[in-house]
């Protein structure tokens, strides 16, 4: 049965989509069946996974009103070794046609119900505000995995989605809980990031992910190429941090 998780971060440019792509290009690599969904109508992910969001379809816009099945829409990319649901702009109009269709905050989960056995891990990219294609997600979702850079702007961020996290779990979705905070884009030269660290790692304990991805300008580079940094260039460092995370990852839901 596959284990469902949202990236997500009511933070805009903390790495939602390279935390995505590359955990996804990750646990493919040590061996699980991945589906990535992309949530976001900026279709980022969808691009940064190997396929073109302006010739794509079906979408997840298709999944969600219901006129495809979800394994009718995912497609399997070559190149990262995963599946992939996508997404592009005719997302931005599904929010509105939502509105005024039942469960309309569990289209998502409903659609997963289908496909529970054909993967190990389905990762949903969630856009960077908690909007109705956020609360599809969350709804779907067994967990959410936090990207954050150790800044104090960060922090106040990461309250008001643990508050989010909280609501939905106490109104739509009893499963759903924090599994851990990833730091990204972290730079260990630089006193206030390690500092912020330290105060993650006091306050939320084992729910810090031992992990830790450095600044990397590979992992930066990737999306222009269409692949996540650990298909574009798999020594990198930040590359090698992502496999590290995918183990992590698998090794704490075995433990759950």
């Amino acid at each position: 049965m596959a284990r469902v998780f949202c990236i997500a971060n009511q933070k805009g440019g903390v790495g939602k989509t390279t935390t995505a792509v590359n955990l996804a290009a990750g646990l493919a690599r040590v061996g699980q069946r991945v589906l990535l969904i992309d949530m976001d109508p900026q279709g980022n992910a969808t691009m940064g996974s190997g396929l073109d969001k302006r010739v794509l379809a079906p979408t997840v816009y298709h999944v969600l009103l219901g006129e495809v099945a979800l394994n009718e829409a995912a497609r399997y990319s070559e190149p990262v070794g995963y599946h992939v649901l996508g997404a592009n702009r005719d997302l931005a109009g599904a929010e509105v046609e939502l509105v005024g269709l039942q469960r309309r905050e569990l289209r998502l989960r409903d659609a997963l119900q289908a496909v529970q056995d054909d993967y190990d891990f389905v990762l949903i990219d969630c856009p960077p505000s908690l909007s109705l294609l956020t609360l599809n997600g969350l709804c779907a979702a067994h967990g959410v995995i936090v990207p954050m850079q150790c800044e104090y702007f960060a922090l106040e961020g990461l309250a008001d989605l643990v508050n989010s996290i909280k609501q939905v779990h106490a109104n739509l979705n009893r499963d759903l809980r924090l599994i851990g905070l990833l730091r990204v884009m972290f730079d260990a030269r630089i006193t206030l990031q390690q500092q912020v660290s330290d105060q993650l790692k006091a306050h939320f304990g084992d729910k810090v992910f031992d992990t830790v991805i450095p600044r990397n300008v590979r992992l930066a580079e990737a999306p222009s190429f269409g692949l996540p940094g650990v298909v574009f260039d798999p020594s990198a460092r930040g590359a090698k941090a992502f496999v590290d995370f995918a183990r992590e990852m698998v090794a704490r839901i075995e433990r759950m």
